[in-house]
């Protein structure tokens, strides 16, 4: 007789926002402000978390021949939010640094 599994519910967070799973950033292009959101998950802290500005001109990842304008934006953003990154997945700036430089 096959062993009975504990059904799971999905949580609403992630139904709401609309993504596969915890951890997995999602484009908002019809978002006012925030071009970005995630449902973040730590041990059994979950947070909806918003984030970027919307057509903003980022960096993204590094690119062989990439020009000295963009070496120093990324640069600066990464300065100018350290602490905030450092911060872990329960931060906005963490997953900004992640997807969008």
């Amino acid at each position: 007789m096959p062993a009975k599994r504990k059904a799971r519910k999905k949580d609403s967070r992630l139904k709401r926002a609309k993504v596969s799973g915890y951890n997995k950033p999602k484009r908002t292009p019809g978002h006012a402000k925030k071009s970005h959101i995630v449902v973040a998950k730590v041990g059994s802290k979950v947070k909806t978390i918003r984030f970027g500005q919307q057509g903003a001109k980022t960096a993204g990842k590094p690119k062989a021949g990439e020009s000295a304008a963009m070496k120093a934006k990324r640069r600066s953003f990464k300065a100018r939010h350290a602490k905030n990154i450092a911060k872990g997945k329960m931060s906005a700036a963490y997953w900004a640094n992640k997807v969008k430089w």
